[in-house]
């Protein structure tokens, strides 16, 4: 893959021990969202419709919610089309959020870290970022919303 043009990347801490490196394509926007507590809702309202969220920080002491500002980032993807629900939402943790530009050869490819739902690992300032499937979490959620939430016809 050296030769390749470097590509926009968003870089995401999703829980304490996990951060996700996305291309900017898949992600709409992020959304700070007022905190009841310290950990993030389960749906918030996004452009008239509710996105169910995601958190990898569940059971882990790292807080979801800023105590300066009693507020938490979810950061919304966007979905694949023949998928439902569509767009879902990711709780963000710790710091670490950024964009960055890569190109493949400046990576250090880490297959041994790869965890589940990921299709890739690599470091990066010692940092290893997840490559995650994005589909495969989407059906994820959507598994999990049709076991909790039926939708009516």
């Amino acid at each position: 893959m050296t030769g390749e043009s470097p590509r926009l990347f968003i870089l995401l801490s999703c829980a304490s021990d996990q951060a996700w490196a996305i291309p900017q394509s898949c992600l709409a926007e992020i959304v700070t969202v007022p905190a009841a507590g310290e950990q993030p809702p389960e749906a918030i309202d996004w452009r008239g419709g509710s996105l169910p969220v995601l958190d990898l920080g569940v059971g882990r002491e790292q807080s979801w919610r800023d105590p300066r500002s009693g507020s938490g980032l979810i950061a919304v993807m966007l979905g694949v089309e023949q998928a439902s629900p569509g767009c879902w939402g990711i709780a963000l943790r710790n710091t670490g959020l950024g964009i960055s530009e890569l190109a493949a050869d400046e990576l250090e490819d880490v297959p041994e870290a790869v965890l589940e739902n990921a299709r890739a690992a690599f470091r990066l300032d010692e940092v290893i970022y997840q490559v995650p499937d994005l589909p495969a979490w989407q059906e994820t959620i959507y598994s999990q919303l049709t076991k909790e939430r039926p939708r009516c016809t």
